[in-house]
């Protein structure tokens, strides 16, 4: 599930080609999950650690995680 959802993630990047001649990405709908880097391929790489660093700190954290394609990563906690 983490992996279809880290993909369809993915999927959902907007990637710009920079003045300066660099790349800048970035994934709509998740704030703070952004690249830029020389070459296309290593921003898209740097991306994707960048949305794996921020799901796990989501997770240490308890933060909700958007739904994506109706791929739902938060816990429900039952009450005690």
């Amino acid at each position: 599930m983490l992996t279809q959802y880290i993909q369809r993630a993915m999927t959902k990047a907007h990637y710009e080609l920079l003045d300066d001649g660099t790349f800048y990405a970035e994934i709509s709908g998740i704030q703070g999950v952004y690249a830029n880097s020389e070459t296309l391929e290593t921003c898209r790489e740097q991306l994707q650690e960048v949305l794996e660093d921020w799901i796990i700190l989501g997770f240490h954290l308890g933060h909700f995680l958007p739904v994506i394609d109706g791929i739902d990563l938060n816990i429900a906690l039952e009450p005690a």
